[in-house]
């Protein structure tokens, strides 16, 4: 087990000023935040990617529910309670496929009941369901319901079958309709939805795609919903090894259309699928500040906010922050901080085949000012907590892992928080990963003080 302990705010400080980071000091703050920090073991044994979510939702004030995969590629579920701190784990679907990105997604029902969704890593096998039965109990899960996703019309104007991640989410004022996202059909993001809770899937839709349509081409997107109406979109041309200029896009769903940020109409459901280029730009990649790849995206008081990092080379990551200003009409777009390089354990004498496998960062999804990130400090991989007061100008900065035996990696704040339930921050913490397919990693957690 990794023991991990907490820099001296001053040490911390001179890291600060080394990397970069835009610090608005308060030191007494970081000293007492870290005296409060509970870092746990959630389990020695899961991973997960960071295209396949909500990876963790809140089912009540004092339980959650997430998944991960583990090292024999089970797909595994877990409830925490918040209170008695007990964990509940069920093996859903024993030695699926030994790889990160099939971790499972979870929404809650209009019933209660909890359903999850995941997928194998780039096969025709097709699209995987369960719900449970029982509430959050996850012994209850039912079954696993294997599924492909697609249409013939779409295979058609499409052609490529491949199913990787997904994304359920539940709008409310569409009659609790469950809308599902993920890259099938054509290699493209695409999306389905139920009206019934996912027993049946009525519309199938491939929703971005290049045009002539290429079946190399692989837009990359996070999601967030608010639960009612809305799910926002964050995405990019491509895979940033792939794509040179590779850029940040925009867009919204609600109402049967999709919208851009100005609030113009980019297409409605019938009219799919519409291009990167139709989508607002958010960040215009060169080869001087480099090509992006995206991390996160929530929306708070009707402004979206963006995680997402440049890539000037290889082994310089940096994350940047950004909102849209709806007066002015442009993204507000800050650097956190410098990231450092890559995570992956690259093998003596081998090129590495993931070079923007950045450390990551994650939203506070109900205080976007909040950010929790993962970078290279003493050439290790540290969980910090970023808080800004001034739309990311400058950040109190507080130290949440430090000294660390193995690298901590891919934070994640749990979705649909709700009020007054205490902050959960879980991450991965890597003692082997050489690949997404070769890994020996835990998922920890703490309780932020806030």
């Amino acid at each position: 087990m990794n023991k991990v302990s907490f820099l001296p705010a001053i040490v911390f400080l001179s890291v600060i000023i080394l990397t970069g980071c835009k610090q608005k000091s308060n030191p007494e703050n970081e000293n007492v935040t870290a005296r409060n920090n509970f870092i746990a073991t959630f389990t020695n044994d899961g991973a997960w990617c960071w295209f396949s979510n909500p990876r963790a939702v809140y089912y009540s004030e004092n339980e959650i529910i997430t998944g991960w995969v583990k090292k024999d590629g089970s797909v595994e579920v877990a409830s925490l309670n918040l209170k008695t701190d007990n964990k509940e784990f069920e093996n859903i679907f024993p030695q699926m496929q030994v790889d990160d990105h099939n971790n499972p997604a979870f929404t809650v029902l209009p019933d209660g009941n909890v359903f999850t969704m995941f997928t194998w890593h780039s096969t025709k096998k097709g699209v995987v369901s369960n719900t449970t039965t029982n509430g959050a109990d996850v012994h209850s899960f039912a079954g696993n319901v294997v599924f492909k996703p697609t249409a013939e019309e779409l295979l058609d104007r499409f052609p490529r079958e491949t199913y990787t991640y997904a994304n359920p989410f539940v709008l409310q004022e569409e009659n609790n309709k469950l809308f599902a996202f993920g890259r099938w059909t054509g290699f493209k993001p695409n999306l389905i939805i139920s009206s019934d809770s996912g027993k049946t899937w009525d519309e199938k839709y491939v929703v971005i795609t290049d045009l002539p349509f290429t079946p190399g081409n692989r837009p990359y997107v996070n999601y967030y919903s608010d639960g009612k109406s809305e799910i926002h979109m964050v995405f990019t041309d491509g895979h940033p090894e792939v794509e040179p200029t590779n850029s940040v896009y925009y867009c919204y769903y609600e109402k049967g259309a999709f919208w851009k940020a100005d609030g113009t109409k980019i297409c409605d459901l019938s009219a799919l699928p519409f291009q990167v280029s139709d989508a607002s730009v958010v960040y215009k990649a060169d080869t001087i500040t480099g090509r992006a790849w995206i991390a996160d995206i929530v929306e708070k008081n009707n402004k979206p906010y963006i995680l997402y990092s440049r890539h000037p080379e290889k082994t310089d990551h940096r994350y940047h922050y950004t909102w849209y200003n709806s007066e002015l009409k442009i993204w507000e777009d800050v650097e956190i901080c410098k990231a450092g390089k890559w995570f992956p354990q690259t093998q003596e004498g081998k090129k590495e085949r993931e070079s923007y496998y950045m450390g990551n960062l994650i939203f506070h999804p109900v205080h976007p000012n909040v950010v929790y990130l993962s970078r290279q400090v003493n050439n290790r991989f540290e969980i910090e907590k970023f808080v800004t007061s001034d739309e990311g100008k400058t950040w109190n900065i507080t130290p949440i892992t430090s000294n660390s035996t193995y690298n901590q990696v891919r934070p994640y704040v749990p979705r649909n928080q709700p009020a007054n339930a205490k902050t959960v921050v879980m991450w991965m913490e890597n003692k082997k990963y050489v690949h997404y397919t070769d890994y020996d990693t835990s998922i920890k957690y703490f309780i932020d003080a806030q």
